[in-house]
C-alpha cells in the first residue's frame, strides 16, 4: 500500500517537472516570482511605514500632552466634584425665597434621585458604549478624527461621557488637537480614579440644559428637571426625560424657552419644533438599543410635550428685588470677610484698604452666584408682604415730579418719574433681626434700598440721640429740668448761626426738657448741645454705628437736630432708637442669620454683641420723655388715631430744612420701627405752607400707623402690644424748682414753681437749693415784663410780684446771651408765677411822640415809635387826666376840651406832646356801669393761626390767646388779663421744626 502510494507521489513530481519544462509554465513561473518579490517589498514598506506614522503619532501625541501635570486622584475627582451650584435664599424660619441672582443656575442632585428613563435615555443617546468602555471608544475617535481631516460635512462626534466631563470640568471648550489629546488622556485616567454610577451622577450634574421657563440659563438635571418641566428629577416621565437628554447636543437650539433677555416663556411653536424633533431622535435610539420597547417608543412618540412645558414665573428677583438685593449684597460682604480671613489678611484691613476690599467683594460675588450656599436671613414673609402691601397703597406719598434722565443703552434723554420715596423698617429690639422693610415705590424705577442704602440728614429724630440722652447721661439735666427757649444769634463754622423753632415767631421762655422734646423745639436743643459738646457726645453715635460720621459730625452745632454732613440711613437711625428699649445697650441690626455650604455645613453665624452706650435710667428717662410726643400737644399726636391698637410706645418725628425729608422713629419694648419719606432729588420739598398738601408729618404719621395696624395683624407675638417699659431703680421721681432745676427753697414753693419729674438718681439729684427767686415789681414793655427802675413812675408799676435775680438771668440764658424778657413770656407755664424776669437796656433819650386824633367821642392815637415806651398819659387843658399802660387800648372817651397825649419810657422820661384834639360838643360819654349779664362778652382771640397740622382749634400762636382781651380797665388800663401780644391760650404744636440749616 505505501509503495504503491509512493509511486503516485513519485508521479505527481515527476508531471510538475514536465510541466516546468514548456514555454507557457516557464512565463508563469517568472510572473509569480515577479508578484511575491513586489508583496514582500510592499509589506516591509507598509510596516515600515506605519511603525514610522505610529511613532510619529505617539509623539505627536506626546508632545501635545506634555505640558498636562500629572494630577491625582485627589486632585481629580476634586475637579470633577467641585459644581458652581447656584446659591438659594430663605425667609425666616427656613421658608424658601429663591435663587441668588447667577449666570447659570444648577441644584446638585445623587443618581437615585434620577428617573431610570434619563439615564437609559443618556446611555442610548451620548454613549453606548459607556458600561464597557475605560474612557474613550477609539473607533469613534478615529471615526471623529477622519472627519475632521476630510472636513466631512457629517460630523457624528466621538466624546465619552468621560470624556465630556473632563471638557466641562478640568479642561475647556477650545477646538484643538491638544485639548482633545489631554481629555483623551485624562478621561482614561479618570476611569481609574471614578466608577461609572459616579462618573454618570457627576455628568448629570454638570451639563448645560439650555434655559428655564424665566429665561436663565441652566445646568444640571435638577435644575433641568424643575425649570423646564416643574417636577424632580426623579419623576421625569419617560418623553420628558428623552426631551432633556437631547437637549445638550444643542442647548439654546434645542430648549423650549426664550432669554430672559427677551422676558423668558415658551419659544413659537415653529422654534419649539427642533427640540421635539430631537426628542424624537433620543426616542428612536432607546428603541434601538433596547432600553424601551416598540409600544413604549410609539407611545412616547405621540405623547403631547407642549403640555408639560412650565408656564413663565417670575424669578425672586422680579418679586422681590428689594430684598434678594440686600441679602446678596450683605452675603458678600461676610463671605469677602470670610475669604480675607482665609488668605490670612486682618477683617479690619478690609474696611481701611478700598482696592484690597474691592477685591476680596469680586471673590465673593462669585462665590455666592457659584458655590452652592443657603443662605437663610431674618426676614418674617408674612410681615414683609403685608406690610410691602401697605406701602404699596398708601394714597397719600405727595407729587410726583418728572426728571431729565439719560438712557445707557442708547444715550438718549429721556423722561423719568421722581415721586415721592419711601423708606421703612422693623427691628427686633432684643437681637437686632430685621423682620421687615419697605425698600421704594418701584424698584424697576429707582433700585436703591431706601430702608438701608439711602443716607439722609435725620432732622428732629437727632435731638434724643445726640443731645437729651447724651446729657441725661452725663448728669446735666433730668426729665424736666428747665431748658431757655430763646433765641439768639452766635457765629458757626464760619457764619453766623441764628436758628428759630419751627414757628419762627414763638420763643416759649423757660420750660421742661420734656416739653421742649415733646415739641420739637429748636432752640433750647440747640442751647442744650452747647453745654455737653466740648464732650463729644457725637460718640455715642459712633457707638451706635452710625457709619457716615464726619468730623463735622463732632463739633457743628447744628447737628443737634440733624444737620449732619453726610447723613443716615432708616435702619441705622431705627437701630440707634432700638438702643433705648434695650436699656442703653446697642444690638446691631443684620439681615443674615447664618450661611451653610453645600454639604449643610455652616460657614458662618451671626452672633449678637451687645455695645453698651446709654444706662438703664437714661434710656428709661428718655422713653418716658418720648411718650409724650404721641400725646396731646407733641408733635406725633395723631399717631395714636391711626393705630388700632394700644401699645406703650415712644416716637421721635423729624423734618429736614425746607422739608426735604420727613422721618418717624417709634418703638416699644419689642419692635422699634422708624420711616422716611423724600425725593430721590433733594432739592425738592415735599411741603409748602400754601400748597394745600398734606403736611409731610401727617403722611408718615398715617403711614406708619397703618404699619404697625399690619404688622400687630400679622404678627402679634412679635409686636407684643402688651409689653411695657420697666422703670430701673436708679430712676426716681424728685421735686425740684422748675424755673431753676435746683431744689425747692421756701420762696420758689410759695411762688408755686415746685414741680416733680425724673431723675438719675447715679449721676444728678436736684440737692442744692434754689436761690433765684426775689420779691420784685416789674413794668410791661411792648408786653414784654421788666424789673422796674427806681425813676420808674409808680403808676405804670406792678408791685408784689415773684421775680428772679440777675446771676440766674445770665446762667440760665448763658454764653450765648438772649433777650431776658422772653424767659417767661404770656404762653409759658410760669407766666401766672413769675412776672418779672429782665432788666431792661434803658437810654438816656426821650421818647418819640405820637399823633392824636378823634373818634366820635373817643380820643385815639398812635404807638410811639420808641422800644422803652411803659405807657402814655392823656392831657386835657393842660391837666393830667389819664394814665394808659402798656398793652391797654390807645383810647380813651373824651367831653369837651383841648387833648393831647405824651409818651411814658421806663425811665420816666416823656415824648413831646401830640397834635392838640379839640373837642367842641361832643355827646356825652356813659358813666353808668351796665349790668354783668347785659354786658357783652369779650372780643375773642384768634384760633389756631399758624396750626401746621390743621387739627389745632386752641391757640393762636402770634396773634393772642382764646380770650385775648386787650379791653380798658379803667382808667389806669392795666389789662393784666389777656394781654395776646405774644400768644397765649394751648398752643398744639403743627409739627416738629425747620430742622437744619
Amino acid at each position: 500500500m505505501s509503495e504503491k502510494r509512493k509511486n503516485r507521489i513519485d508521479l505527481i513530481e515527476e508531471k510538475f517537472e514536465s510541466l516546468k519544462k514548456k514555454r507557457w509554465a516557464k512565463g508563469v513561473r517568472i510572473t509569480s516570482g515577479v508578484i511575491w518579490n513586489l508583496f514582500l517589498l510592499f509589506l516591509v514598506f507598509g510596516l515600515t511605514i506605519g511603525v514610522f506614522a505610529a511613532s510619529v503619532g505617539a509623539g505627536y501625541f506626546a508632545s501635545l500632552v506634555a505640558k498636562e501635570p500629572l494630577r491625582s486622584k485627589t486632585e481629580m475627582r476634586g475637579d470633577i466634584f467641585n459644581y458652581e451650584e447656584t446659591s438659594e435664599i430663605y425667609f425666616a424660619n427656613d421658608i424658601y425665597l429663591g435663587k441668588v441672582s447667577a449666570d447659570i443656575e444648577r441644584k446638585e442632585t445623587t443618581l437615585k434621585d434620577v428617573s431610570p428613563f434619563v439615564i437609559d435615555a443618556v446611555l442610548a443617546t451620548e454613549d453606548e458604549y459607556f458600561k464597557t468602555h475605560n474612557g474613550i471608544v477609539p473607533k469613534a475617535i478615529f471615526r471623529g478624527l477622519f472627519q475632521d481631516v476630510t472636513n466631512s460635512s457629517s460630523q457624528t462626534g466621538g466624546s465619552t461621557l468621560t470624556q465630556q466631563l473632563i471638557k466641562n470640568q478640568i479642561l475647556t471648550n477650545e477646538v484643538s488637537y491638544e485639548r482633545k489629546a489631554k481629555e483623551i488622556l485624562l478621561a482614561m485616567r479618570l476611569e481609574h480614579f471614578m466608577d461609572k454610577d459616579e462618573i454618570l451622577e457627576a455628568y448629570l450634574n454638570i451639563i448645560p440644559y439650555g434655559r428655564n421657563a424665566m429665561g436663565q440659563n441652566i445646568a444640571g438635571i435638577e435644575t433641568a428637571a424643575e425649570g423646564i418641566f416643574g417636577v424632580k428629577a426623579k419623576e421625569l416621565n419617560l418623553p420628558q426625560a428623552a426631551y432633556i437628554a437631547g437637549i445638550p447636543q444643542a442647548p439654546f437650539a434645542y430648549t423650549p424657552f426664550l432669554s430672559n433677555y427677551y422676558g423668558g416663556g415658551l419659544k413659537k411653536e415653529e422654534n419649539i419644533k427642533p427640540g421635539i424633533d430631537r426628542m424624537k431622535t433620543v426616542l428612536f435610539r432607546m428603541k434601538e438599543t433596547g432600553y424601551i420597547t416598540e409600544k413604549q417608543y410609539e407611545e412616547a412618540i405621540a405623547y403631547d410635550i407642549t403640555k408639560d412645558f412650565r408656564e413663565k414665573t417670575e424669578r425672586a428677583t422680579e418679586r422681590y428685588p428689594y430684598l434678594t438685593q440686600e441679602i446678596q449684597e450683605r452675603t458678600k460682604d461676610i463671605l469677602a470677610g470670610i475669604l480675607a480671613e482665609k488668605d490670612g489678611i486682618d477683617a479690619d484691613r478690609l474696611g481701611e484698604e478700598k482696592k484690597l476690599a474691592e477685591k476680596y467683594r469680586i471673590l465673593a460675588e462669585r462665590d455666592m452666584r457659584t458655590g452652592g450656599y443657603r443662605i437663610y436671613s431674618t426676614v418674617d414673609k408674612d410681615l414683609y408682604d403685608g406690610m410691602n402691601k401697605v406701602a404699596e397703597e398708601y394714597e397719600n406719598y405727595g407729587f410726583t415730579y418728572t426728571r431729565e434722565e439719560k438712557d445707557i443703552s442708547t444715550g438718549e434723554v429721556i423722561m423719568k418719574d421722581d415721586p415721592v420715596q419711601v423708606g421703612a423698617i422693623m427691628i427686633e429690639n432684643k437681637t437686632g433681626r430685621i423682620l421687615s422693610f419697605v425698600g421704594g415705590r418701584d424698584h424697576n424705577l429707582e433700585n436703591t434700598n431706601h430702608a438701608t442704602m439711602a443716607f439722609r440728614q435725620n432732622g428732629s429724630s437727632m435731638k434724643p440721640l445726640l443731645v437729651y440722652a447724651p446729657a441725661i447721661e452725663y448728669g446735666v439735666i433730668g426729665a424736666g429740668s428747665p431748658v431757655v427757649d430763646v433765641k439768639f444769634e452766635v457765629p458757626d463754622n464760619g457764619k453766623i448761626w441764628a436758628p428759630t423753632n419751627y414757628n419762627a415767631n414763638v420763643e416759649n421762655g423757660i420750660i421742661p426738657a420734656r416739653q421742649a422734646l415733646a415739641e420739637s423745639l429748636n432752640l433750647p436743643t440747640a442751647r442744650l448741645y452747647k453745654e455737653i459738646v466740648d464732650r463729644r457726645p457725637a460718640e455715642f453715635l459712633e457707638k451706635m454705628n452710625f457709619t457716615k460720621l464726619t468730623e463735622g459730625d463732632y463739633v457743628h452745632l447744628s447737628v443737634s437736630y440733624g444737620g449732619m454732613d453726610v447723613g443716615v440711613s432708616v435702619e441705622e437711625n431705627t437701630n440707634a432708637f432700638a438702643t433705648f428699649a434695650n436699656g442703653g445697650k446697642f444690638i446691631q441690626s443684620y439681615i443674615i442669620e447664618r450661611i451653610e455650604d453645600m454639604s449643610g455645613n455652616v460657614v458662618y453665624e451671626h452672633e449678637i454683641e451687645p455695645v453698651d452706650v446709654f444706662s438703664p435710667e437714661t434710656s428709661y428717662i428718655v422713653t418716658d420723655m418720648l411718650r409724650d410726643v404721641i400725646k396731646p400737644g407733641g408733635t406725633g399726636q395723631q399717631l395714636p388715631g391711626f393705630m388700632n391698637f394700644k401699645t406703650d410706645l415712644a416716637a421721635k418725628t423729624g423734618t429736614t430744612n425746607g422739608y426735604g425729608d420727613a422721618w418717624l422713629v417709634g418703638y416699644n419694648p419689642n419692635v422699634s420701627m422708624g420711616l422716611w419719606f423724600g425725593y430721590k432729588d433733594q432739592k425738592r420739598k415735599l411741603y409748602t405752607r400754601k400748597s394745600g398738601a398734606m403736611h409731610p408729618t401727617t403722611r408718615t404719621t398715617m403711614l406708619f400707623g397703618r404699619l404697625m395696624n399690619k404688622a400687630n395683624e400679622i404678627k402679634p407675638d412679635i409686636v407684643g402690644a402688651g409689653s411695657t417699659f420697666k422703670q430701673p431703680e436708679g430712676v426716681v421721681s424728685k421735686a425740684f424748682c422748675g424755673i431753676s432745676g435746683l431744689a425747692p427753697s421756701a420762696a420758689c414753693t410759695s411762688a408755686g414753681l415746685v414741680r416733680s419729674d425724673l431723675f438719675n438718681s447715679k449721676v444728678m439729684l436736684p440737692t442744692e437749693p434754689d436761690d433765684s427767686i426775689i420779691n420784685a415789681s416789674y413794668v410791661s414793655v411792648k408786653g414784654s415784663r421788666y424789673m422796674a427802675l427806681p425813676s420808674t413812675p409808680a403808676e405804670f408799676i406792678v408791685s408784689g410780684g415773684t421775680g428772679v435775680n440777675q446771676a440766674f438771668i445770665d446762667r440760665m440764658l448763658g454764653p450765648w446771651g438772649g433777650d431776658a424778657s422772653k424767659l417767661f413770656p404770656s404762653m409759658s407755664v410760669f407766666a401766672s408765677s413769675v412776672v418779672s424776669g429782665a432788666t431792661f437796656p434803658a437810654d438816656d433819650a426821650a421818647p418819640a411822640g405820637v399823633s392824636a386824633s378823634l373818634n366820635g367821642s373817643t380820643l385815639v392815637w398812635s404807638d410811639s415809635p420808641s422800644n422803652d415806651v411803659i405807657g402814655y398819659y392823656v392831657y386835657r387843658n393842660n391837666e393830667r387826666i389819664a394814665t394808659i399802660v402798656d398793652g391797654a387800648a390807645n383810647s380813651i372817651p373824651v367831653g369837651p376840651g383841648d387833648y393831647f397825649v405824651r409818651a411814658v419810657d421806663i425811665t420816666g422820661l416823656l415824648s413831646g406832646g401830640s397834635n392838640i384834639v379839640i373837642v367842641d360838643n361832643p355827646e356825652p360819654p356813659q358813666t353808668e356801669t351796665p349790668d354783668d349779664e347785659n354786658s357783652p362778652p369779650p372780643p375773642p382771640g384768634n384760633e389756631g393761626d399758624g396750626d401746621e397740622d390743621g387739627d389745632g382749634t386752641n391757640g393762636n400762636e402770634n396773634n393772642g390767646g382764646t380770650n385775648g382781651n386787650n379791653g380798658n380797665n379803667g382808667n389806669n388800663g392795666n389789662g393784666n388779663n389777656g394781654n395776646g401780644n405774644n400768644g397765649g391760650g394751648n398752643k398744639p404744636p403743627a409739627d416738629d421744626d425747620e430742622d437744619d440749616d
